[in-house]
């Protein structure tokens, strides 16, 4: 590997300082964005549609031109070192632009040429392994599926051996056995200490995969944290109260808890942060006592990513 080009894990491989873009007809897609990424971690970038994902990653990329502000991948600008950054970089995008009567085989070949690397047939055909094609190799483009057609532009993307790679949205529109593939191919290259910054609108991949979660809305970065530290720090957690007999109303004693009740009246449910001094659990145990209302079992769980996700974009609406 290129001197220039190496990072030491953990060190800051991308750093991001006041990004901005307004495109022509006056559109702001990001708003002074500031954001650092680590080599080798997993940075899970949410929000909704129209949230300025896919900006933020084709400015990253080279494809668009940022307005104001600075990029930098392993201390290079992506403007005046646009050959060095590129180079890094793999990029997954969300539409599917192939030519459709090239093989894969060559279109994968062709993609590692395009970045001066030389011939490697063994480490294409891994590639191609990994996910599943090496028995499409020979296959025209315009043969395949959809989920085979996602799974060339994976294979593209890791033709010429990036150190970071970019996954927008990766496995929309694909099968659940291409998803789990997937992720597996994204645990081993993050073993061998490539960086991955991914979209995706299926948080619970998120929420396994991801070591740290940015959470951008209206062009602006939210939050960004570790994904643990996120879910301690944020995340509310439900006590579930399985009744002894059923409840036809929740008794006016109880109305501090704000509990909600099964349509049959056999569970009682509360929702607490376990950032509070005090969850109000034993209050709630004892109010129930006072009442006259006997529980056979009672169940805790932790609101998961995605609840917190809905929640911090609600919150900047």
């Amino acid at each position: 590997m290129n001197e220039s080009m190496t990072t030491q894990p953990g060190q800051t491989l991308i750093s991001i300082k006041q990004l901005g873009k307004r495109f022509s007809n006056g559109f702001e897609a990001l708003r002074g964005v500031d954001l650092d990424i680590s080599e080798g971690e997993i940075l899970a970038l949410l929000g909704p549609n129209g949230a300025g994902k896919t900006t933020l990653i084709s400015i990253i990329c080279g494809i668009v031109t940022p307005s104001s502000g600075e990029v930098l991948v392993n201390g290079h600008s992506i403007i005046d070192d646009y050959r060095i950054t590129r180079s890094m970089i793999g990029l997954v995008p969300q539409e599917i632009h192939l030519e459709p009567f090239t093989t894969v085989w060559k279109t994968v070949c062709y993609s590692r040429a395009l970045f001066g690397k030389p011939s490697d047939p063994a480490y294409i055909e891994s590639v191609l392994k990994d996910l599943s094609l090496w028995d499409k190799k020979d296959s025209i483009i315009m043969a395949l599926s959809g989920g085979m057609k996602r799974r060339v532009m994976i294979a593209k993307a890791l033709s010429h051996q990036p150190r970071i790679l970019f996954l927008d949205e990766p496995t929309a529109g694909v099968d659940v056995e291409l998803r789990q593939g997937m992720w597996k191919t994204v645990d081993r290259l993050r073993s061998n200490g490539v960086t991955i910054i991914l979209t995706t609108h299926y948080i619970e991949e998120a929420e396994e995969s991801a070591d740290r979660v940015a959470v951008i809305n209206s062009g602006e970065i939210l939050l960004v944290d570790e994904k643990d530290a996120l879910m301690r720090k944020l995340g509310k957690k439900t006590l579930v109260l399985n009744l002894k007999t059923p409840l036809a109303a929740i008794p006016d004693s109880l109305a501090e808890f704000e509990l909600q009740m099964s349509d049959d009246g056999l569970e009682l449910v509360y929702e607490y942060d376990t950032q509070r001094e005090r969850t109000g659990i034993s209050s709630l145990v004892q109010g129930l006592l006072d009442a006259g209302i006997g529980f056979r079992d009672l169940d805790t769980r932790e609101n998961s990513l995605e609840e917190i996700f809905v929640d911090l974009v609600r919150q900047d609406s």
